[in-house]
């Protein structure tokens, strides 16, 4: 009898598909739980962490409302309050006017050099903020250059505070308004030309409500830098007191963490309501763009055009003088006494036992920072965006990813105190070592890196995922082929962020660095403390420099990786 030989049996069409999905379902799941442990564990225990600590006495033991009790009857603490709030009215209104007055030269004017304008604007973006504190102290000190021109007033207080936040700061609010007046609707300006309307009245109706969500955005977000900034307070502050400076005084000065996790529940509160304001702005922002809009295109006009470039260019004199004096006083031997340019003040081993070993452990912050953050971040957001993981999980892992946004740096830093120095913890290894280090530096800037991966995602056919199922490639295949690499320019710019801000930032990663790892922008604090003024102000510049140098190079790859995806898609 004839055998009938029978084919191996092949996998059906739709058996495959199981497979993929199923495999698809595997990497999700543990992506998912990877990504929600990490957030918990980097921006959630150390605020929940914070806020215990708040109402615990010196020995832990829960006492209620009662440090909060104290610290309200304390005249001294309760000043810091309504400094705060005066320092932070008085430098948003100053910074919000300046740089609505540059933004506008820069886009609704024909000035000549706007290009160079735009760049050499943003550049106290690259400084730590202590850099121009220091400059108030060659410029308007005791000993400055031009001192005389404050008539016997001094700089420390109130003046110093204000002229070295609005250096700090004017960038961030360029940024926004920038944004904010180009997206103007030519058409209304057009409408407003037939029917005669006098460039004040166009202003008053047209310019105006066109740019107010991104006033009030920039209104929010100055406001939250001004009285969460450390640096510039506590350079040339005095004795005027704001709550950054009370809460490095109780933890550093004083060791009384309880206080000062009460400072920083009273510190989170503004920042809390900004950001929140700040949310509820950007979503009415977006009612107002419209697909069928045309670009404003500015006209020249000799007298206006002449003007701006006068404004302008006092504006750029001032952040020139800040970042010119602070490069000179680094090269001075030795304020006042022997005012002969060397490259005394750089040779840090001459005024410290870690000589350059600070700034190499702020570059070894930075790339670290970046390639770690990239990475978290953008598969964070992707599995957001992308991913068809429970909405209610989407929803959690989204809040904790804005969550820390609206977190000040020394709040988060005073939780990660609490949290990772608790001897139960099993992660009490990483307290004061470097890896610590890279991943507060990741959490405090996580909202920005987030939402800009978010922003290129959003850009993706939404059809790429399902393509990939019916073709029977895994998810992430399609991830790492097709997001990716469309994905590049975005990738490259939140990387640059997160490097210029982990070689600047001070106010997270003070209470956190031990000897073997103490960042720069902490040393130039530490040399300024010790009377090292020359030092200190060569290690901001070199902080400066390097930012700057990244920059400039993330400028030229930028151009290149953007002619790649372009052939690429």
């Amino acid at each position: 009898m004839n055998m009938i030989r029978s084919e191996p049996a092949t996998p059906s069409l739709s058996m495959q598909k199981k497979r993929v999905v199923s495999k698809d379902k595997l990497v999700l799941g543990t992506v998912i739980t990877a990504i929600t442990l990490y957030l918990v564990t980097t921006v959630l225990l150390p605020l929940l962490a914070m806020l215990a600590r708040s109402v615990q006495d010196s020995d832990g033991h829960f006492v209620g409302l009662a440090n909060f009790y104290e610290y309200l009857n304390n005249p001294a603490l309760t000043v810091s309050v309504s400094n705060t709030l005066t320092v932070g009215a008085t430098i948003t209104t100053i910074v919000v006017l300046l740089a609505f007055l540059y933004a506008y030269a820069l886009t609704r004017t024909c000035m000549p050099f706007k290009s160079a304008f735009k760049v050499l604007g943003m550049l106290p973006i690259l400084a730590p903020s202590l850099l121009p504190a220091i400059s108030m102290i060659y410029l308007f000190g005791n000993q400055g250059v031009a001192t005389d021109l404050l008539m016997g007033h001094s700089i420390y207080g109130l003046p110093g505070i204000v002229i070295g936040l609005v250096f700090w700061t004017f960038p961030h609010a360029l940024l926004i308004l920038n944004t904010a007046l180009t997206t103007a609707d030519a058409r209304l300006y057009e409408s407003a030309r037939v029917m005669r309307s006098s460039p004040f009245r166009t202003f008053i109706t047209v310019t105006l409500p066109a740019a107010k969500f991104g006033l009030i955005s920039t209104v929010t977000v100055i406001f939250t830098l001004v009285v969460t900034d450390f640096g510039v307070a506590k350079v040339v502050g005095g004795q005027y007191n704001v709550l950054a400076t009370d809460i490095y005084k109780q933890v550093i000065g004083q060791q009384n963490f309880a206080m000062g996790a009460v400072t920083s529940v009273f510190l989170l509160l503004p920042a809390v309501l900004a950001f929140i304001v700040n949310r509820k702005v950007q979503k009415k922002q977006k009612e107002l763009f419209s697909s069928k809009s045309i670009a404003f295109k500015p006209t020249p006009n000799s007298l206006k055009d002449s003007l701006f470039f006068i404004i302008c260019s006092l504006i750029l004199l001032g952040i020139v003088a800040v970042i010119g004096m602070a490069i000179y006083g680094s090269l001075v031997t030795f304020w006042p006494w022997n005012m002969q340019l060397s490259l005394h003040n750089y040779q840090f081993d001459a005024f410290s036992a870690g000589g350059w070993t600070p700034f190499f452990t702020s570059l070894k912050l930075a790339f670290g920072t970046a390639i770690v953050g990239t990475t978290i971040i953008f598969i964070t957001a992707y599995n957001v965006e992308k991913s068809t993981m429970p909405k209610a999980i989407r929803g959690i892992i989204q809040a904790m990813a804005m969550l820390p946004v609206a977190v000040p740096g020394m709040v988060l830093g005073l939780g990660y105190i609490f949290f990772f120095n608790m001897p139960e913890n099993p992660l009490n290894l990483l307290y004061g070592t470097l890896t610590l280090l890279i991943i507060n530096t990741v959490a405090h800037y996580f909202t920005v890196g987030h939402l800009t991966s978010l922003a290129a995602l959003k850009k993706l056919p939404a059809e790429i995922e399902q393509v990939a199922a019916s073709l029977k490639i895994p998810q992430y295949k399609a991830f790492m082929k097709v997001s990716m690499p469309f994905c590049l320019p975005a990738l490259l710019d939140i990387s640059i962020y997160l490097f210029v801000n982990a070689m600047t930032t001070t106010s997270a990663v003070v209470f956190l660095y031990s000897a073997d790892f103490m960042p720069a922008s902490v040393a130039v604090l530490s040399m300024e403390d010790a009377g090292q003024i020359g030092p200190a102000s060569a290690m901001a510049v070199l902080i400066l420099l390097t930012a700057t140098s990244v920059k400039l190079l993330h400028l030229l790859f930028g151009k290149v990786i953007i002619k790649y995806t372009e052939a690429y898609h």
